[in-house]
């Protein structure tokens, strides 16, 4: 017998690295389905939606149901979708972004001035005119929030910069923090996560690669947490580090361990 019934799944960094599947990790997906234990997939990655992974995944074997994967742009457009209904969202963002901002219903206003709430994500289009239309949309100080806070996206040969960048622009232009980052390690991530599971989050294992989402959403939440060192942190990184997970592993693989 496990103690844990749930476990969250990071997955850039984790599963996969860029378009790769890591080495062994189906060990590890295996290792979880064996001992019964319910699996979320949670990516921060904020340009894609639920039904993304499944597809990604499938040739490599690997059954994804759409309803076991969350990511900070469907956590986003659901808590924009709920709270700020009827309202103007003006989007620093990908097309992707505001696809599924759309298809939650939420309206998106390419008019700074007409902003009820602001949303900051990655946006590899990003510009000085972009940095100078967010702080046109952020002067009545509407309503700010970021999707995530990654700085850096890790990709097949390194990293490559990430929302957390381009909210910095905006904070440093604006004078102001987001209001909320939407996506891990959020309280709002973490409760989009428990209401999908339904299981107590000292029955949920977290397992990721950055200890500043995935690390720190678990540790938060009172969930147990696993490092894995397949991603952004390094040795060098996780002993000078405030945040610690409960345990470190060297890959998804070896989830079994803990099991």
């Amino acid at each position: 017998m496990t103690q844990y019934e749930a476990a969250i799944l990071d997955v850039d960094g984790t599963i996969v690295r860029g378009e790769e599947l890591l080495p062994n990790v189906t060990d590890g997906l295996y290792a979880l389905e064996d001992a019964g234990i319910d699996r979320l997939l949670f990516s921060n990655n904020p340009t894609r939606g639920s039904d993304h992974y499944g597809s990604k995944l499938e040739p490599y074997g690997i059954e994804i149901d759409p309803d076991t994967v969350l990511t900070s742009a469907t956590v986003s457009a659901a808590y924009l979708a709920t709270n700020h209904p009827d309202e103007r969202v003006y989007l620093v963002g990908s097309d992707r972004l505001e696809a599924i901002l759309s298809e939650a219903a939420i309206e998106v206003t390419d008019d700074p001035d007409g902003a009820d709430v602001v949303l900051g994500s990655f946006d590899t289009d990003f510009s000085y005119g972009s940095l100078w239309d967010a702080l046109c949309a952020l002067e009545d100080d509407v309503p700010f929030y970021g999707t995530d806070p990654d700085a850096t996206i890790p990709v097949d040969d390194g990293e490559i910069p990430g929302t957390g960048a381009i909210l910095a622009a905006m904070e440093a232009v604006a004078g102001r923090e987001p209001d909320a980052i939407l996506g891990k390690p959020s309280s709002i991530a973490a409760t989009a996560a428990m209401d999908r599971l339904g299981v107590a989050p000292e029955r949920t294992l977290v397992v990721g690669d950055r200890l500043d989402t995935d690390i720190a959403l678990g540790s938060r939440a009172g969930m147990t947490t696993a490092l894995v060192q397949t991603g952004v942190t390094d040795q060098a990184t996780l002993e000078s580090a405030t945040i610690q997970p409960d345990y470190v592993l060297e890959s998804l693989a070896d989830v079994e361990t803990l099991l």
